[in-house]
């Protein structure tokens, strides 16, 4: 194998979060959130601040960045979640899972959402949902280079596909897994002497099968779905020997969440949510052709680089309002998603959506490129920008007013800050403030309020618009593009 990367594994396993010992095999694994107490917050915590927070990793089965939106079999579901609880979602991504369960313990997250198999070492510091579905445990081996032209009886021969075979061999796997003690518990019974190498925790289980496909290492090991689906993305990988029974996965939260527990296990026992289970498994487990598509298309974060084919752009007209272009991306995803030829019922056209009158006072028709409809976008931007600066001093606040403004107008947003005023809201912050008092345009004892000039809005929309844009960005924000 790659000796700089059997180094560099070797090496990184020895500074693991949770001081992992220096033994590749050591049986057992002691992580500090085993004995770190959880913090005390639970689902009526969770709900005072209108957030959940899930802790995964970029992977195809769990969450990543598809043509600018959050996609991913654990994602999606722990989404459907929190909308039924009425909450935001905050998505963070777990560059080293060494860090996932001590992160979970100290409040940092709520729920562990990433194809997580329940074991009894696990139960010991975690409370697990009801199961979301069940997998065995696979070896992950790569054919011979010309296996298609070789026999079956002597293809199947040449694999592994018994404990015995295992013997002397090189398998990779994470020191916090189960796939670390099932391995070892496999390697005893059978008597036979494997070398048990563990992985570094900022290499992921997906990683570990591409460097089995790529031949940077020999073996890994890994749940069946996860294996048979990226077995679809390399077609020289086996996986077909099982080294465990069925298993079953479900997601994790604190010991002490018990409120949060109790809301996953009904919610997850709903007939709505069994049906919602089977079709979104289908759509990440066995819909392999259409998986495999975004998972290898240039704006997916698990193989490319990009949000959009049109990054270059903004991030050439991001830097004159001086925004992260990852913001202005998510702000024209939630516009147009991408599309250039969209056009909305009220005649906003384009990447930015912009109405026609306000286009001709930037320049442009629904004729131009998609270069000149960001550029006018942006150039409307710094109006409101300008508009903002002397009103909302803080740049990160301001920006949320200049969304709402781009969406609803400038003149609703100052007529939701008078009614802020009235009712003893700060004017000059957006969350729980003004955000609260841009609903209530829509009831009319409200727009008699003095200072109330603009009449009725649909304040939802502005409100819905702002929160979309800036949890989207959260998520841009997470991943390296």
């Amino acid at each position: 194998m790659n000796k700089a990367l059997q180094i560099l594994l070797l090496f990184a396993s020895l500074v693991f979060i949770w001081g992992c010992e220096d033994t590749v095999k050591s049986p057992t694994v002691q992580p500090e959130a085993k004995v770190l107490a959880p913090v005390d917050i639970d689902l009526e915590e969770i709900r005072e601040r209108r957030k959940l927070v899930l802790l995964t990793e970029n992977s195809s089965v769990s969450y990543y960045l598809y043509r600018g939106q959050g996609m991913g079999y654990d994602y999606e579901l722990v989404r459907a979640f929190a909308q039924s609880q009425g909450l935001e979602l905050e998505v963070r991504i777990m560059e080293d899972m060494n860090d996932m369960f001590k992160l979970l313990q100290e409040g940092k997250g709520d729920i562990i959402a990433c194809n997580l198999t329940v074991t009894e070492d696990r139960k010991e510091f975690l409370r697990f949902t009801q199961p979301l579905t069940e997998t065995k445990q696979v070896l992950v081996q790569r054919r011979p280079d010309n296996w298609r032209s070789i026999p079956a009886d002597i293809l199947l021969d040449s694999m592994v596909n018994a404990v015995a075979k295992l013997d002397q061999k090189e398998v990779y796997v994470h020191a916090y897994s189960s796939f670390h003690s099932n391995i070892l518990e496999m390697e005893k019974a059978a008597e036979v002497d494997i070398n048990v190498i563990e992985a570094s925790g900022n290499i992921d289980s997906e990683q570990l099968i591409r460097l089995v496909a790529e031949e940077q290492i020999p073996f890994t090991i890994a749940d069946e779905n996860m294996a048979m689906l990226n077995a679809t993305y390399y077609d020289n990988l086996d996986v077909s020997f099982p080294i465990s029974e069925s298993q079953d996965i479900a997601w994790a939260v604190r010991k002490n969440a018990d409120s949060l527990a109790v809301a996953l296990d009904e919610w997850i026992k709903e007939r709505s949510t069994q049906r919602r289970l089977a079709y979104t498994y289908k759509k990440y487990f066995m819909s392999r052709k259409d998986q495999l598509a975004r998972v290898k298309s240039p704006f997916s974060s698990l193989s490319g680089k990009q949000i959009s084919e049109f990054d270059p752009t903004i991030q050439r007209y991001s830097s004159e309002i001086n925004w992260d272009w990852k913001l202005l991306a998510a702000l024209i995803y939630q516009e147009s998603r991408f599309n250039p030829e969209a056009r909305s019922w009220a005649g906003a056209f384009g990447l930015m959506q912009l109405m026609p009158t306000t286009a001709e006072r930037f320049g442009i028709d629904t004729t131009a490129t998609s270069d000149a409809n960001i550029r006018a976008g942006v150039a409307y931007l710094k109006y409101l920008d300008k508009f903002w600066r002397n009103k909302i001093h803080d740049p990160q606040e301001r920006v949320k007013f200049i969304l709402a403004s781009y969406n609803a107008g400038p003149g609703h947003v100052q007529d939701a800050q008078r009614i802020a005023q009235f009712m003893d809201k700060n004017p000059y912050l957006w969350d729980e403030n003004v955000a609260e008092c841009l609903l209530l345009k829509s009831d009319q004892k409200y727009l008699a309020i003095e200072g109330v000039r603009h009449g009725y809005c649909r304040g939802k929309e502005p409100y819905e618009y702002v929160r979309n844009i800036m949890s989207l960005y959260g998520m841009y924000q997470t991943l390296e593009l």
